[in-house]
């Protein structure tokens, strides 16, 4: 089949345009690639061709078609030899004053019905098309690094963009093998938006001390299936990277709290502490690869103290079989006896809290955070307040790895460590939906595809029950006293009468 643009311009030849030139020739169309350093142009054109070559040798492109490709792959000598270009995609250094520049330069030498689109991850596409002549046929087309592997392609419309450049941009993406995904022209578009909330919230746990970073990174990993921590994803990508685009989302928000930076990444970034790249961040690297962290041992407890289940905990009928099972000693009076291990599973209250509220000896009362099913989860978290015992703490902590799964124990948190993980995503993915940024479903693609999460963050909120989730912000807001916990309207509303996430209004 025909691309739907025979003749592709790629401005740019970083590896995101490198990328982009990749998939439209293996689509079947001419690609003239411009960079204004002639060498960068033929050496992005040659690492294409050993990449192709590479794929040959794997058995997965013919000659054949190697050569085919090759020859659609031209590296062109100035701005005018895109001239006869249908579409021209710029890839080039994120600055609103170049990238505009660019455009008005492009608009007089291509046709007035090509179509003209950025790459920007960050900038407003409204504003790059401002000075251009024909706005409607500038769009944004965000790919991800690395292109050929990174199958997500956010499509954005601006203010005057027409909508059949966005469907033709659409159906381009599926010819070269991608899935696109429809956005709003906002800051962050889909996928660095929906992902402000797994960093930024990890980092305001680490911040009050509740847990160390490969901690965080364990539980969230252990208990919600995420494949990478927090603080391993910021390794990853380097804090020269993902620290300013937490910069510039909240700023662009106007310091909307939901999306606030950390401190602590500030920090790293001036100390140099980028990350895996920089052989030090949140972990040390030897020769690329992290170095272990030695798990904490469980302690030796001669004699077990018995255990009081509050009646307020959740999942309380699975906490108890739980207990009966690792052969607990457990209580049923309506208050604890003075030897009990108190037990409690709060949904976004802390400890502290908890221990005020039911009025329980907070010397013996120790959390276990029971958002996720424990037959789902390969890791019990339990929380200590200021005041809980040393030996209650130690109790607890050998109780709960009797039959060998891994345990956890951190500092009094509202929302442990995974609730606050989890309802933060769901929430900014929730609002998402209420500006009407992107569909439900495309929110959903987008972030399953664009940043590797277990689910989509609205399947996460429904797997976990909207209701529960709410209920972990409310509760939330009321230990921090922070508007960054409020619910969404989109959740609020859904949750409070049991509606799924993922469902739409009906249009007016």
């Amino acid at each position: 089949m025909e691309p739907l643009f025979a003749r592709t311009g790629v401005i740019g030849a970083g590896a995101m345009g490198r990328g982009i030139a990749q998939i439209a020739a293996q689509a079947g169309s001419t690609v003239m690639m411009f960079d204004m350093q002639a060498q960068a142009c033929a050496a992005a054109q040659a690492s294409v061709f050993a990449q192709w070559d590479k794929l040959a040798e794997k058995g997965r492109m013919t000659t054949d078609q190697v050569a085919l490709c090759k020859a659609r792959l031209v590296c062109a000598d100035s701005l005018r030899a895109l001239s006869d270009c249908q579409l021209v995609v710029e890839a080039v250094v994120e600055r609103l004053d170049v990238k505009s520049t660019l455009f008005a330069q492009l608009e007089d030498i291509v046709s007035p019905s090509a179509v003209l689109a950025t790459n920007t991850s960050s900038l407003s596409v409204t504003a790059i098309g401002a000075r251009l002549k024909r706005p409607g046929q500038l769009a944004g087309y965000h790919f991800f690094n690395p292109v050929p592997l990174m199958k997500v392609v956010e499509v954005i419309a601006g203010l005057k963009t027409a909508a059949s450049v966005c469907e033709d941009l659409a159906t381009y993406a599926r010819q070269m093998g991608h899935t696109p995904v429809m956005a709003q022209d906002t800051p962050g578009f889909i996928v660095n938006h929906a992902g402000r909330g797994y960093g930024t919230e990890a980092l305001r746990i680490a911040s009050e001390g509740v847990a160390d970073f490969a901690t965080i990174d364990q539980i969230l990993k252990d208990q919600a299936g995420f494949k990478l921590g927090p603080f391993e994803l910021m390794d990853l990508t380097a804090l020269d990277v993902s620290h300013p685009v937490m910069e510039s989302v909240y700023h662009q928000y106007y310091e909307e709290p939901r999306y606030r930076p950390s401190p602590i990444t500030a920090q790293r970034l001036a100390g140099g502490l980028l990350g895996k790249k920089s052989g030090e961040g949140f972990y040390r690297y030897t020769n690329g690869v992290a170095d272990a962290v030695a798990p904490t041992p469980v302690p030796t407890v001669e004699t077990m103290p018995p255990v009081w289940l509050s009646p307020r905990a959740a999942r309380r009928a699975e906490l108890l079989l739980l207990l009966k099972n690792l052969g607990a000693r457990i209580e049923t009076g309506a208050s604890p006896s003075a030897e009990a291990l108190t037990l409690v599973a709060p949904l976004g209250f802390d400890i502290t809290t908890v221990a005020v509220v039911e009025r329980l000896d907070p010397a013996r009362t120790v959390g276990i955070d029971m958002l996720v099913a424990d037959s789902e989860t390969k890791r019990r978290v339990l929380a200590t307040n200021p005041a809980t015992r040393t030996d209650m703490r130690m109790a607890a902590h050998a109780l709960m790895a009797r039959d060998g799964k891994a345990v956890s124990v951190i500092r009094d948190s509202g929302g442990f460590v995974t609730q606050r993980g989890v309802a933060t995503i769901v929430n900014i993915a929730s609002d998402m939906c209420q500006q009407s940024i992107c569909s439900p479903s495309d929110l959903e693609t987008a972030v399953t595809l664009g940043l590797g999460y277990p689910m989509g963050p609205l399947a996460m909120g429904n797997r976990y029950g909207p209701t529960n989730v709410l209920e972990v912000l409310f509760n939330m807001q009321t230990v921090y006293g922070d508007p960054r916990y409020r619910p969404s309207p989109w959740l609020r509303r859904r949750g409070a009468i049991g509606l799924s996430l993922l469902h739409e209004e009906d249009a007016m």
